[in-house]
This record gives C-alpha cells, sequence and structure tokens, in this order.
C-alpha cells in the first residue's frame, strides 16, 4: 500500500510560499525520489539542496530522518547560510551535509543546486588512486569539469569548507576521496543529469575493471575536443529536454513528491 502523500504532521505548503519557491520544492522533491528510484541513497545520510528563488539567500534541504522515497515539496526544511531554520518545521538537518552544501552554495552564486551522494560505484572510483578513467564517452563529460578533494573525515569542521571551495573552483563535477560523488547545476534538473551522467561513469569504470582485462583508454585528442564542447553539450539544453520526462516519470511511479 503506497504511503500517504504527506506524512503526519506535515501540511501542504503551496498556498504559504511563493509560486517560484514552488517550483523549487516540486523539483527538489522530485530529484530526491529520482535518487531512491534509481538506487543511489544511502538511507538517510546525504543530502540535495536547491536555492530558494528570491533575494534572500535560503535554501531547501532534506528534513534529517525522512528517507527519500518520503520527501515532499512540503516537507523540505528551509534555511540560511547560517543553517538555522527560516520557516517552521518539525525535523532538523544533517549538520556533515549543511557543511558541505554550504560552503559550495555561499562560494558558488551559480550552484543553485548541489547533489552529494555515497554510491558504491561513487565511493569505489574515489578510493582508486587514479580515480575517473577516460574509458567511456559518458565519462568525457564529467573529465572536461572534474575535480577532486581529499577526506577530512565526517564533514563536520567548518575549517575544511574553504579547502573543499578551492579544489572545486569552478568545476561542476567533484569526486569527494574515500566519501562519494557530488554534482551542482543551475537549476536541480542540471545537478540532476550532472549526477546521472557522473554515477553512470563510476558504474561503467567498476565494471570494466572488474571484467579482468587491461582497459582501452579514449584517444586524448577526442578527449581535449570533448573537453572543449562539454559546455554547450552538458549545460542547459541536456537537462531541459530530460527533466520533464523524468518528472512524468515520478508522476506514474510516485506522484506524492508533489505534495
Amino acid at each position: 500500500m503506497p504511503a500517504p502523500a504527506i506524512r503526519p504532521g506535515i501540511k501542504s505548503l503551496q498556498s504559504q510560499v511563493s509560486a517560484e519557491e514552488w517550483r523549487t520544492r516540486v523539483d527538489l522533491a522530485a530529484c530526491y525520489r529520482l535518487v531512491a528510484h534509481y538506487g543511489w541513497d544511502d538511507l538517510i545520510f546525504t543530502h540535495i539542496s536547491a536555492r530558494v528563488p528570491g533575494p534572500e539567500t535560503h535554501f531547501l534541504i532534506n528534513p534529517y530522518g525522512m528517507m527519500f522515497e518520503e520527501i515532499t515539496a512540503s516537507s523540505l526544511v528551509k534555511i540560511d547560510l547560517g543553517g538555522n531554520k527560516v520557516s517552521d518545521s518539525p525535523y532538523g538537518i544533517n549538520p556533515a551535509g549543511f557543511t558541505i552544501h554550504s560552503a559550495v552554495h555561499e562560494a558558488r552564486h551559480d550552484a543553485h543546486c548541489v547533489l552529494h551522494l555515497h554510491t558504491s560505484a561513487g565511493v569505489a572510483v574515489s578510493a582508486q588512486r587514479d580515480g575517473l578513467l577516460p574509458i567511456s564517452q559518458q565519462a568525457l563529460f564529467p573529465l572536461s569539469a572534474l575535480a577532486y578533494h581529499a577526506y577530512e573525515g565526517v564533514a563536520l569542521n567548518p575549517e575544511e569548507k574553504p579547502r573543499l571551495v578551492a579544489d572545486l573552483g569552478e568545476n561542476n563535477f567533484m569526486i569527494l576521496r574515500n566519501h562519494g560523488l557530488l554534482t551542482c547545476g543551475d537549476t536541480v534538473a542540471q545537478a540532476f543529469l550532472n549526477m546521472y551522467i557522473l554515477q553512470r561513469s563510476c558504474e561503467v569504470q567498476v565494471m570494466a575493471q572488474a571484467g579482468g582485462q587491461a582497459l582501452l583508454s579514449i584517444a586524448q585528442p577526442i578527449l581535449a575536443g570533448i573537453q572543449a564542447m562539454s559546455k554547450t553539450v552538458t549545460r542547459g539544453a541536456g537537462a531541459q529536454l530530460a527533466w520533464p520526462g523524468l518528472l512524468r516519470k515520478m508522476d506514474r511511479l510516485d506522484p506524492g513528491y508533489a505534495s
């Protein structure tokens, strides 16, 4: 039997927020449900955040303790850069998640959505000395804008934030060593598409390595050509073409996200 559209104690906020904020809430809730649908969630322990449209520097993030498959547009928690709730919610937030996301949002005003996961394939590649390899077409796009950040333990130390931001730079893909994956986007759709490509690249790499044969790398001139075209290919149009279809998928399979 499907779960109720809104968990007990969570009332719909649609009439209490702007149309722009509600649209962001619906997209972000859909993103959480899609992550669960594809099996990329890690119980309650990863995070996706999105900036609320408007003059205030406010963000939406998951209520700590709620499974990704349960998250709705109304249950998302609105916070400021200090991690303080700016609207009523019975839920708190994950402090480690806030450390990572607030660092990126504060430094990168173009990063309206930040997506961080602990997938098995992502963590496996993050633990490999050479990181992501140019062995698939999927990998070429992340490789054109990929950063790495060394593991410093559970992300609770605010002193780590400037180092993480410096490592990320202007890139939209990051591998957190021994930890997982992170992508940014100017929309929820773009951050999700970036993660889909990065995650698929890691899955292909781990499967190829399991084959026991020497891996064939893509020639450097091809890699260089993809890098030059990456902004045109991976930003904007790709995400906006795919996202409506993904929302239709959620509407068929799991429509409670939009509550």
